[in-house]
């Protein structure tokens, strides 16, 4: 099964993109903040992250730039 990361702060967003990811066999988590979804980016192996723009704390940019120091996942970037 393939893992996701999902960093959006939109929250209903985040349920309906889960909901559907899962439907297709894989496994999501959720967080809502860039510093958070920096540290659980960091904390486990991912197959890709989805990463929105503009989040509360750190920006999608920034999370991405700090990640990149270490990681070479695939992120997609979520934007309006």
């Amino acid at each position: 099964m393939n893992k996701l990361l999902l960093i959006d702060d939109d929250v209903e967003l985040c349920e309906l993109v889960a909901e559907y990811l899962d439907g297709e066999g894989f496994e999501v988590e959720v967080v809502f903040d860039g510093s958070s979804g920096l540290d659980r980016a960091r904390s486990e192996t991912w197959d890709l992250i989805i990463l929105d723009v503009m989040l509360p704390g750190l920006t999608g940019f920034e999370v991405l730039r700090r990640f990149r120091e270490n990681s070479s996942v695939p992120v997609l970037m979520l934007t309006a």
